[in-house]
């Protein structure tokens, strides 16, 4: 059950439309009407100016590193760190922890319990995605996602990043520069594993990497046709 609640923690967290919310605050209007319908930054830019499309990629990032804080809070795992340095458990009102249970219990080794925190990862950029109070149609899950592997792997994020701010550059399409750089994170991911430093838990990160870049491709699936046809958007 707890560990059913970790998954329904990111799913929510993911589903807050900051976007939308935004953009129904500062302009009465529902941001999803507005360029590619969706409720991440772009699109808030678009229709409520760069300011608000900040605010918006700070707050969506962010709810991203916090579904992977809390899942590894509740699972007794380092939020940075090695496995071996683990904090300790935390207490529940029954007097027992939920850290060393859940760890050893339920989840098997600690290297099975990063199964756990990759399902929360799918979770938080699902509720993106998908938001319950939204009618399941939100943003692209960059945002989102790029928080969830600022916790897990900020190499790797960081190397995406600068793929991200080149394509954007050369092309002034944002959503090809979000495609390419969510497609490299895995390779990136593979080769700070092979040529700085090991990836801790390696087959649940890369799992993370691969399912978080076909659904934001899947979410960019409109982005992709008017990019094969010239009629996207370009950023000005």
């Amino acid at each position: 059950m707890r560990l059913a609640v970790v998954i329904i923690i990111a799913y929510l967290l993911g589903s807050i439309p900051f976007g939308y919310l935004i953009v129904r605050a500062s302009e009465g209007a529902d941001v999803r009407e507005t360029g590619s319908g969706g409720t991440g930054a772009t699109n808030v830019s678009r229709r409520a100016g760069k300011a608000a499309g900040v605010i918006t990629l700070v707050l969506d990032a962010l709810k991203g590193a916090a579904a992977i804080v809390i899942a590894k809070l509740f699972l007794g795992l380092p939020i940075f760190g090695r496995l071996g340095h683990t904090r300790p458990a935390l207490p529940t009102l029954g007097g027992s922890s939920v850290g060393e249970h859940v760890l050893i219990g339920n989840a098997g080794s600690p290297e099975d319990v990063y199964w756990w925190v990759a399902a929360a990862a799918i979770a938080v950029i699902l509720g993106h995605i998908f938001p319950l109070w939204l009618g399941f149609r939100g943003g692209k899950g960059v945002a989102t996602g790029v928080g969830v592997f600022l916790v897990l792997v900020p190499i790797a994020v960081a190397m995406a990043a600068l793929v991200f701010v080149v394509v954007v550059r050369l092309t002034r399409y944002v959503s090809l520069g979000s495609i390419l750089a969510a497609v490299a994170v895995p390779l990136f991911v593979l080769l700070q594993h092979a040529l700085i430093r090991p990836v801790e838990s390696l087959a649940p990160i890369i799992t993370v990497g691969i399912l978080g870049a076909a659904l934001i491709m899947f979410a960019h699936r409109e982005n992709i046709g008017r990019l094969m046809s010239g009629t996207e958007s370009r950023f000005k």
